[in-house]
């Protein structure tokens, strides 16, 4: 199943375009919050993770919608992966259902491993 999540950082901003796009790919459920990434309490991002199953993919626009920080991105898709989560972001056209992309995924875990 597709399950989209999109986030908006105030209550002004509009994510239509944001929908238009998890729709435009078949999302089957979309997660929408509206807080700021840095807000601790993000209950639609825990709902729809809870939500998620093997073989479930979480689509996002950007990952920037999903994570806080580069740390935090990677500890949630490293999270999904063991679970059996594929993730895909529409914009930076990242798609860890692909070979190549799973593998792009691990460089950049593995550069901001030793950024830490």
């Amino acid at each position: 199943m597709k399950i989209g999540y999109t986030r908006v950082s105030t209550e002004d901003q509009n994510p239509d375009l944001q929908l238009a796009a998890l729709k435009k790919v078949g999302c089957e459920r979309i997660f929408i919050e509206k807080v700021t990434g840095s807000h601790v309490q993000r209950t639609e991002l825990t709902c729809c993770l809870k939500t998620l199953a093997v073989g479930d993919t979480l689509i996002v626009w950007k990952p920037d919608r999903l994570g806080r920080s580069l740390r935090d991105l990677i500890g949630l898709l490293d999270e999904l992966k063991m679970r059996g989560v594929a993730f895909r972001s529409l914009t930076e056209a990242l798609d860890t259902t692909t070979p190549t992309d799973r593998a792009m995924w691990q460089m950049v875990g593995v550069l901001a491993e030793l950024e830490r």
